[in-house]
């Protein structure tokens, strides 16, 4: 029951939190959070978003119920609410009479408990009869008198359907229709489309005066009826789809395309009504075929009558804008099914002329556009990677893209077959040759689409005063954008015929066309893919004369810089290369620092020349990165965060830049390569001191202008990038004088503290780090750096310093890796064996490196917990980090597995002996390091179970026939090794031999063809994906497949003689391990017939 006093005390606190008062906000919010521990706290809540003494009171109420429901209940379904019956009652009567405001906060209470009871529980029976009532007693269908809302009721509605707009159940190839969608259609869908009509008729008769509550209520509709269909068909509704398409298409029709309107709330609802009427059918055309085909004739007149209104764009509001979009891909929908071409293509010429075209011509909105917000029509017009400036977003999808988009598709459309005998004949004559135009029908692109787009003029010195031409043309540049695979099709002279024709002669004329030439790079980047590779010194020489193009007067030219600069990127990436670099490296850095905005573009265009030239780009690296480095240093500030975006795509740019030297390392060493690697060596040191002297100022100055009170550390922005640029200082280092010169331990140590408290794990692959790690430990083994097991702490006074040592940093991110980050996985586990192993410890340090042991054994047994249930690619990397911390301190591993789990040791052993069998399912044994880490861990492993008086057993029996396979496999290993070293460079000449025949034989008609993936295949391959997910057995990984076989570091491990550990602990053992056991004969054959040597203990058998 209400108790009205705890209701006043709630009311009071409600009042609190929107004080302006912080303290106030805190106490009152930790006072709610403790009474919300009591069973009547959210209907008091919902008591007071009901009845309330303020609007301010009932939001609080309302807002604070709705997080109180996402914190106690699994919205996922996997487990019900626990939410009472007398509550949801309560609840459904509010949501049928509150307002507005407050009903939009409290239907996210009713949809989470719905998506947990009634969408995947089915546990709330009376839900649909309840809402069925509701609905039909509401005052817009049951009289005025009625306390229950219309609207509020839909709006309820919608809410329940909203879960099954998508798939349920993804591991489903072909799912069903779920029964709770079949019985909300049944029972409310089906009854309310005759409520809906009778709502429709009111407000297309009485067009001038609607009713704002009914033109509501329609919209709600639409949108339940869009989640209906969006991915399944109720039963139900199929057969009576004809009825409901001619109410949607009655919406559509009354529709005004005039900008002048009377009732502006009135036609705002009922132009969304539109909008989703147009999604309603796509999503029918789209994913409902057998359904949609006889209603698709009046679909595309509905839509051919709504695009022609394609001339108003400019002056159209945003959603009769998307309204039109929706048009052009309804019609795009259409096209590609069965039926489309004879629907379509009769409208042809009238969609080109009328529709299409006018929506692709410059307008007023443009051009304001392009002056007052510069990136908006970058992102509408000119999409491309740099500068993220594409996106998903409904505002841009503009009418025009649409129109693009159908274009295209009417571009590649075919017409009926146009074969002769003639033809026929002529075909056979030319066989194997590709004869396009003679035997197979000719596409629309052909014979439509260029012939009406070269019907207009190109600007010209003599026209460009003629504002309409330049209008026309940039529509003509919009269309070929929309072309690539029609032109991809087609033969390179037709394409080079086209760009020296049509694009390339803008370029005269630059200056005078700025709007043009944005057009013209876009268009280049978008035609990569299909540019004759002869025209590349042409197209590069003008796109390069674009990327500088200096503002005019009253005119800025930053699209055409930005249009250019991804227009080379998306060369680029289609493998389109400039004849040379060196121009273009020339042009970008003489113009990088200018302006803020040009630097980040030309920042991030260098990072697509460094990752796609290479070595062609690569000897001219150490001469740009000083100037770059003081480029980005220019606009570093200690107390801007987060950095400006040049900053950031300046160091992203150095990264790669460094990235790509380093790949450039000369490897053979002969006597005139000898000179190249000193050459290489010293850019390398120029190199490494720029960078140095950016990380002192990004990571070190900072510290040293802080107070003494002050210890926040610098910021850990672009940590990946900056830690590519620590590597590649550290690569440099030959000497102490150049680790005193660039500050390596005063860099490393600020670096560990914030790799430490890293946590951004989803952000990004901070594979990097991983790398900065190893090449730590190989510094420290040849210069012993300072910090990096023990912290020294100097005498003060002395500027503030990190809490933890190198090595401690390091290990807390690892750990931390291994934890949270499983596409890390492989490498923190690397990263294991590495600290672990191959630093020199002294007595001294002997400390650190069993703290080490502890943190590691620690994360990587609770992570092997977590996975264990089913095999999978995880196991291999954790089980071999827990035996490097085994191998060192085995007492101690043993104690934190038993501490986790009880019989923790067994299960570790048990895992271990199943990723050493060769049926293991998942990543197994594949290097030597891996195999050998394995031999010694299970030897010790026996030897410590012996000494602690466990010679029974299965676990013993099990850990020494793996021991035994295992042991047999790394023999053959190292055997393999050698033979495959003598063979080698007779397998080289012999691949370079049959590398010359290769090319001879090359036809390339004879070419397999790709597989096309049918839709079957394709849902039955995501359905087994999904399961797989769900269940734990797919897991994400980092980087390609050979990331997870590289050879792991085990320093000083690879001094010990494996062999001599297994042939030991049999003479010591042997009266134990083998006499009496049951051991396969067949293992035995093997292990014998690789160590012959311990027949003598085999003799039994």
């Amino acid at each position: 029951m209400i108790d009205m006093a705890e209701v006043t005390l709630i009311a009071h606190l409600l009042n609190q939190t929107l004080s302006p008062d912080a303290t106030a906000v805190r106490s009152a919010t930790d006072e709610l959070n403790r009474l919300s521990l009591t069973p009547h706290f959210p209907f008091h809540l919902l008591s007071i978003s009901t009845g309330g003494e303020n609007q301010g009171q009932k939001i609080a109420a309302a807002t604070f119920l709705k997080n109180h429901t996402r914190r106690n209940v699994d919205s996922s379904g996997a487990t019900p609410s626990n939410v009472s019956k007398e509550f949801k009652d309560q609840l459904m009567q509010a949501l049928l009479q509150v307002e507005f405001p407050i009903l939009k906060i409290l239907v996210e209470v009713f949809r989470i408990v719905a998506a947990a009871d009634f969408v995947r529980q089915s546990l709330w029976p009376e839900l649909v009869p309840n809402l069925q009532s509701a609905i039909q007693n509401s005052h817009l269908i049951n009289g005025s008198n009625s306390t229950w809302n219309t609207v509020n009721a839909l709006v309820v509605l919608h809410a329940l359907l909203r879960p099954f707009q998508y798939f349920l159940n993804p591991k489903v190839a072909k799912e069903p229709v779920p029964t709770q969608l079949e019985l909300i259609a049944k029972e409310i869908l089906v009854p309310l489309l005759t409520v809906f009509h009778q709502f429709v008729g009111k407000a297309v008769a009485n067009h001038d005066s609607a009713d704002i509550e009914t033109e509501k209520a329609i919209l709600t509709i639409c949108k339940c009826l869009h989640f209906a269909v969006k991915s399944y068909m109720p039963s139900t509704l199929a057969p009576i789809l004809s009825s409901l398409s001619r109410d949607l298409l009655s919406i559509l029709s009354s529709l005004s395309f005039d900008c002048t309107v009377a009732h502006e709330d009135v036609y705002l609802t009922r132009w969304k009504s539109g909008k989703r009427s147009l999604l309603i059918f796509s999503s029918l055309v789209t994913r409902h075929r057998k359904h949609s085909d006889k209603l698709m004739p009046d679909i595309i007149n509905c839509a051919l009558n709504i695009v022609k209104f394609s001339k108003n764009t400019s002056r159209l509001p945003f959603l009769l804008e998307r309204i039109l979009s929706l048009g052009f891909d309804v019609i795009s929908n259409v096209l590609e099914t069965g039926p489309g071409w004879r629907l379509v293509s009769p409208h042809f010429t009238a969609l080109l002329e009328s529709a299409i075209f006018p929506a692709l011509v410059m307008n007023e909105k443009d051009m304001s556009e392009w002056e007052e917000d510069a990136d908006e029509y970058i992102r509408k017009n000119l999409p491309s990677d740099i500068d993220e400036i594409s996106g998903w977003r409904e505002d841009l999808f503009t009418a025009r893209k649409s129109a693009v988009n159908l274009l295209g598709v009417i571009s590649m459309s075919k017409g009926p077959p146009m074969e002769t005998s003639i033809d026929s004949l002529s075909a056979k004559r030319k066989k194997g040759q590709k004869n396009k135009k003679s035997n197979q029908r000719r596409s629309m692109g052909e014979l439509l689409v260029l012939p009406f787009l070269s019907k207009f003029p190109i600007p010209s010195v003599s026209n460009v005063s003629q504002k309409k031409v330049l209008n026309d043309y940039f529509g003509v540049l919009m269309a070929y954008g929309g072309l690539q695979d029609f032109l991809r099709d087609q033969e390179s002279g037709f394409v080079t015929i086209l760009i020296r024709t049509r694009i390339l002669p803008l370029y005269t004329i630059a200056v005078s066309v700025p709007h043009l030439i944005a057009s013209a790079n876009w268009v280049l980047g978008e035609l990569g893919s299909c540019l004759p590779e002869e025209m590349s010194a042409d197209v590069y020489s003008q796109l390069l004369m674009a990327l500088v193009m200096p503002d005019k007067q009253d005119t800025s030219c930053y699209p055409v810089r930005v249009s250019a600069a991804g227009a080379i990127t998306t060369l680029l990436d289609n493998d389109y290369m400039p004849p040379d670099f060196l121009p273009l490296l020339q042009v970008i850095v003489s113009n990088i620092g200018n302006d803020e905005n040009d630097s980040s573009i030309l920042f991030q265009l260098l990072s697509s020349i460094m990752e796609t030239g290479e070595e062609k780009v690569s000897v001219h690296i150490p001469h740009i990165i000083p100037s770059l480095a003081g480029s980005v240093s220019k606009w570093l500030t200690s107390n801007l965060e987060p950095w400006p975006q040049v900053v950031e795509h300046g160091i992203a740019a150095l990264a790669v830049m460094g990235q790509t030297w380093e790949d450039s390392r000369p490897e053979v060493s002969d006597s005139e390569s000898n000179d190249f690697q000193e050459k290489w060596a010293a850019d390398q040191a120029a190199i490494s001191r720029a960078f140095a002297a950016l990380l002192q100022q990004v990571w070190l100055t900072p510290l040293s202008t802080q107070d003494q009170q002050d210890q926040n550390f610098p910021t850990s922005s672009c940590i990946e990038d900056l830690s590519t640029l620590l590597r590649s200082v550290m690569l440099s280092v030959d000497g102490n004088q150049l680790i005193q010169e660039f500050k390596v331990p005063e860099l490393l140590s600020v670096w560990a503290e914030m790799i430490a408290e890293w946590h951004a794990w989803e952000e990004s692959e901070d594979l990097s780090i991983f790398d900065v790690i190893k090449e730590i430990v190989n510094l420290d083994r040849s210069f012993r750096l300072k910090n990096f097991l023990v912290k020294e702490v100097p005498p003060p006074p002395a500027p503030p310093v990190p809490e933890r040592s190198i090595v401690e940093g390091i290990a807390t991110f690892v750990s931390e890796a291994i934890n949270q980050y499983p596409s890390a996985t492989y490498r923190a586990c690397s990263c294991v064996h590495t600290l672990l192993h191959c630093p020199t410890y002294s007595i001294e340090t002997e400390g650190v490196k069993q703290s080490l042991v502890v943190v590691f054994s620690r994360a990587a047994f609770c992570r092997f917990v977590e996975v264990r249930n089913t095999p999978n690619s995880l196991w291999k990397p954790l089980l071999l980090a827990i035996s490097s911390c085994y191998l060192c301190y085995p007492e101690i591993v043993e104690g934190i597995m038993e501490k986790s789990v009880e019989g923790g040791v067994t299960m570790w052993a048990s895992a271990l002996c199943h990723v050493s069998s060769s049926s293991f399912e998942a990543a197994g044994l594949t290097t030597e390091s891996e195999t050998k880490l394995i031999v010694m861990t299970l030897a010790r492993l026996i030897e410590q179970l012996l000494k602690q008086g466990m010679s029974c057993g299965d676990s013993i029996q099990n850990c020494f026939t793996s021991l035994m396979e295992v042991s047999v496999q790394l023999k053959e290993l190292q055997d393999e090794k050698g033979d495959e070293e003598e063979a080698e460079e007779a397998e080289d000449d012999e691949d370079e031999d049959s590398e010359d025949d290769d090319s001879e034989d090359y036809d390339e008609d004879s070419e397999v063809e790709e597989y096309e993936e049918t839709e079957e295949e394709f849902l039955n391959r995501y359905a087994k994906a999904a399961g797989a997910l769900e269940d734990g057995s797919a897991i994400i990984e980092e980087g390609d497949v050979e990331d997870q076989e590289l050879d792991m570091e085990l320093g000083q491990l690879l001094e010990v003689d494996e062999q001599k550990v297994v042939l030991s602990l049999i003479e010591k053992y042997h009266h134990v391990l083998i006499q009496g056991q049951g051991l396969p004969s067949q293992l035995i054959t093997s292990f014998l017939n690789a160590f012959p040597s311990c027949g003598l203990y085999f003799q039994q058998y």
